[in-house]
């Protein structure tokens, strides 16, 4: 049985881990984990926040998904929103999910991010 989900992984073009880590880290607030050896060699980072894990993995043909994203649930989501937009990401508010206040965002690849609290 399918208990938690593990961790979501996105995709990312070779040679952006430097840029992923400036925006996982210093933006979103979240630390690396060191990935073990074997998935190492294939470039690419970890991030975790509590429970919640971000794989970024290197894609040779990399496309960023237009549709495709992980929801993360944040609380202080106007506070978090103003820190997103002091680094300079893009912040899109939405109403459009009844009984939370969520918006989108994108990392410097173009990964889409959502992030909504609980009304």
């Amino acid at each position: 049985m399918i208990t938690a989900v593990d961790h979501v992984q996105l995709a990312a073009p070779p040679g952006s881990e430097e840029r992923l880590r400036a925006y996982y880290v210093d933006v979103l607030g979240m630390a690396e984990e060191p990935k073990p050896p074997g998935p190492a060699r294939r470039g690419g980072c970890w991030f975790r926040a509590g429970q919640v894990r971000l794989h970024l993995g290197v894609e040779e043909d990399f496309r960023a998904a237009r549709k495709a994203h992980p929801g993360l649930r944040v609380t202080g989501i106007d506070a978090y929103a103003a820190r997103l937009a002091a680094h300079g990401a893009p912040v899109t508010w939405d109403s459009a999910l009844p009984g939370h206040k969520r918006f989108y965002s994108r990392d410097p690849v173009g990964n889409r991010l959502e992030f909504l609290e609980p009304l």
